[in-house]
């Protein structure tokens, strides 16, 4: 399951990490709180009836598990979403200013979730699966092999935090830049890749093996396929009842074997044999890798595919009619909807390009057991021993693996003809090339795409959606319909622009600035049907009565001009050019435009 729960607590990290916290909640503390009890309540209702005594198999706990995981992530995003939890968790000391508390502590609330469900799932697991787990045992080893996936986020999380706020100017400066945040970033995940094992074989408790003929034995296998390692582990997980192996570790220094204690008891040393070289097939075929190169693969499609997204939904007239629907903040509602696509992305990355490169790898370390056996035969029996123990049925695959009748027909195949083996690296080495084509070709449009994607219709589309909300939660507040005008005026959306001033202006008739927006509007549009210099006039005339700007005597100016009051027009020009000198070049040209059309006049007066 911890694969499983890898994509879970990546969905959980999607949503922290995109969700916007609010200014303020959006329901009172003790509302919340009640629908948090409550919906507590009901989720552990929800567990004891999907852990009921009804499950009878190993294939029916697994999907109890799987189904209890989603709701736990529905009941956390009700959290984030509708209860505004990280606001809650903003108020911490220190939150603001170290982000990454906020996160911790949306994590643990998921944890929470998680531990509950645990709880209740401890019982129906040891009776099919014939254990003996303490609850707390249960829970706690359930915690423990969770903690690497989350671990490696959080500790990334809290160094930029720290970073940000070190008095260093060169550090700041780098973080500033466009490339300096995505390389430090970058240097520390590889830095946390080669030393992350040490630190996980003591949080699970693994214990080196003790010296006897079984370690003398791995030792000798590792030491003939010239494997180098740090130490060979005793996995205590589950009180040392799970059946399984691993390694973890990218170079030789940092590297762990690890086995649990009832698979050693359960394995023939030949059979133990088998598993190691399993393991030691990863290692030798630099699987573990190539896992770091999937997992910083998805970083930067999931960096390429920000903007687009963002583009889209800004720019999409149907997302703001969803948005005034809902009556939700456009910020808000964006985040959601960028949230939704982003783990529709995750899905597809990890079940189906994640999930098919390692199910395959999985083959091809089978089949690097098969070599150093020299017969399928070990292997297959460890297969039957594992399913046997485990009540797992042997035609059962999850996303990361082939089912164990898959694995025994593959690598009885490849035993009987070596075609096959040869047909499968190819695949796989064929579709590496094809991912690494993707990655660099993302990379280089990545590269390539503008900074200010986001301007022009989508920042002024958002703009408005923005301003409508702040003037739904604000009707009497005439600064929005003000902000929406100019808008539309800057958009040349006349008509739009003339109803948010004239609404604004009901709210507040005396407003100097729209009066004078509006008056210049109206004065200097040239559709016809809004072109209105009589109104004009009026408007700037009240204009000046509250502000004498130059700006605004400036429209009051060309609204005299455009009546065919040139004298007024002059003498208002030069009150405005007397205020502001700077700009001289501007006014001079009005002036003598206005100079011009007055000797006109006179001429045809007296002719």
């Amino acid at each position: 399951m911890i694969y499983t729960n890898l994509i879970y607590f990546l969905i959980v990290i999607l949503v922290l990490s995109t969700n916007s916290i609010p200014e303020r909640p959006q329901l009172p503390f003790f509302t919340a709180l009640g629908i948090f009890i409550i919906k507590t309540i009901i989720y552990q209702g929800l567990l004891k009836r999907i852990f009921s005594s009804r499950l009878l198999s190993g294939a029916a706990y697994s999907n109890a598990e799987r189904r209890a995981s989603i709701l736990a992530i529905v009941f956390f995003s009700i959290d984030i979403y509708l209860l505004d939890f990280q606001y809650y968790c903003g108020l911490l000391p220190l939150a603001r200013t170290m982000p990454s508390i906020i996160d911790l502590g949306g994590l643990l609330l998921f944890m929470a979730y998680l531990i509950m469900m645990w709880a209740a799932a401890a019982a129906p697991y040891n009776r099919l699966f014939g254990q003996g787990h303490s609850t707390r045992n249960f829970i706690r080893t359930n915690v423990e092999s969770n903690l690497p996936i989350i671990l490696p986020w959080l500790i990334l999380s809290l160094l930029a935090d720290f970073l940000r706020q070190a008095p260093i100017p060169l550090l700041k400066t780098v973080l500033n830049s466009s490339w300096g945040e995505p390389v430090i970033s970058l240097l520390f995940f590889i830095c946390l890749a080669l030393t992350f094992p040490a630190l996980i074989v003591r949080v699970w408790r693994c214990t080196s093996m003790p010296d006897g003929p079984e370690r003398r034995r791995l030792e000798s296998f590792c030491r003939k396929y010239k494997v180098g390692y740090s130490d060979i582990m005793i996995w205590p997980m589950f009180e040392g009842q799970a059946l399984t192996a691993g390694v973890m570790g990218l170079i030789p220094g940092c590297r762990y074997l690890l086995i649990t204690p009832a698979l050693l008891q359960a394995l023939t040393p030949e059979e133990i044999e088998a598993v190691m070289a399993h393991e030691l097939g990863h290692v030798k075929l630099r699987h573990l890798q190539i896992y770091i190169l999937l997992f910083l693969g998805f970083g930067l499609l999931t960096q390429l595919s920000t903007y687009p997204i963002l583009y889209i939904l800004a720019n999409s007239s149907l997302f703001y009619k969803m948005v005034h629907l809902v009556n939700k903040q456009p910020s808000h509602a964006l985040a959601t909807a960028q949230t939704g696509a982003m783990f529709i992305l995750m899905i597809v990355y990890f079940r189906y390009i994640l999930g098919f490169f390692m199910r395959n790898f999985e083959r091809q370390a089978d089949a690097f057991a098969l070599k150093a056996m020299g017969s399928a035969e070990p292997l297959v029996r460890v297969f039957d021993k594992i399913a046997w123990l485990s009540g797992t049925s042997h035609d059962q695959p999850s996303w990361h693996h082939f089912s164990i009748s898959q694995r025994i027909d593959f690598l009885q195949r490849c035993e009987a003809d070596a075609k096959h083996l040869h047909n499968h690296n190819r695949k796989i080495y064929g579709s590496l090339a094809a991912y690494l084509l993707i990655l660099v070709l993302s990379a280089l449009t990545l590269w390539q795409m503008p900074d200010n994607l986001m301007a022009g219709a989508p920042q002024e589309k958002y703009a408005q959606a923005v301003i409508q909300q702040k003037m739904a939660d604000d009707p009497q507040n005439f600064v929005w319909p003000q902000l929406l005008g100019d808008l539309n005026y800057s958009r040349s959306h006349y008509q739009d622009a003339i109803a948010a001033y004239e609404k604004s202006l009901l709210l507040n008739p005396d407003n100097a600035e729209v009066l004078n927006n509006l008056a210049w509007l109206l004065l200097t549009t040239d559709i016809h049907s809004i072109h209105n210099r009589t109104a004009a006039l009026r408007l700037a005339k009240r204009a000046v009565i509250q502000l004498p700007a130059p700006h605004i005597l400036d429209t009051l100016a060309l609204a005299y001009f455009a009546n065919g009051h040139n004298k007024q027009a002059i003498q208002v020009e030069e009150r405005a050019f007397a205020l502001d000198p700077a700009n001289r070049a501007y006014y001079i040209n009005q002036l003598k435009k206005f100079a011009r059309q007055l000797k006109k006049t006179s001429e045809s007066l007296h002719q």
